[in-house]
């Protein structure tokens, strides 16, 4: 990688080394070390540490994943749950659930949804988007809160559109609800 390189009055500053060390610092404390461990480790202060993690903040709280298909809009539905710093987002269209099915033995197939459950049970939060038969295997698996947007009665057999709007709305009030 080529060393960008900016002067600041006397000083060359390599922005390579800078973005290297951010790096570092997230890795270190999304690890579970503490910014005092961070700090001591790579020779900084603590609160170099705090402020830069104020600068990258999208939001505070507990773990939220989505999950969801029929969409005809997941691409739109996915923007707008990593703009909100949703932790987890699997989406899928019609054509895409059938896939996972066809094209795998029955135990790959097994193993990829207890790989899931397992997955989604590490969140404290699970939005569920499509028919009421998916919230009640949801709510029989998973050990979190399950927010549930319904897409349309079971079976669902073809993509639906999620108004963004509301899909926004049910983010914004999780979000909220945190903050209290």
């Amino acid at each position: 990688m080529t060393d960008e390189l900016v002067r600041i009055g006397e000083k060359i500053i390599s922005v390579r080394k800078i973005r290297e060390n951010v790096q570092k610092i997230l890795k270190l404390r999304s690890a579970g070390l503490s910014q005092q461990e961070v700090a001591n480790e790579l020779n900084l202060d603590r609160t170099f540490i705090s402020r830069l993690e104020s600068i990258g903040e999208v939001r505070k709280g507990k773990k939220i994943a989505v999950f969801g298909f029929p969409l005809q809009n997941k691409g739109e539905i996915k923007k707008i749950a990593q703009a909100k710093g949703v932790d987890f987002v699997w989406l899928m269209n019609e054509e895409e659930r059938w896939n996972l099915v066809k094209e795998k033995s029955a135990l790959v197939f097994f193993n990829e949804v207890m790989e899931l459950i397992t997955a989604l049970q590490a969140f404290d939060i699970v939005v569920i988007i499509g028919s009421q038969r998916w919230l009640k295997i949801a709510e029989a698996l998973l050990n979190c809160e399950v927010i549930f947007i319904e897409l349309g009665a079971s079976p669902i057999t073809e993509d639906c559109f999620l108004n963004p709007d509301t899909f926004k709305e049910t983010l914004d009030r999780i979000i909220l609800n945190q903050a209290k």
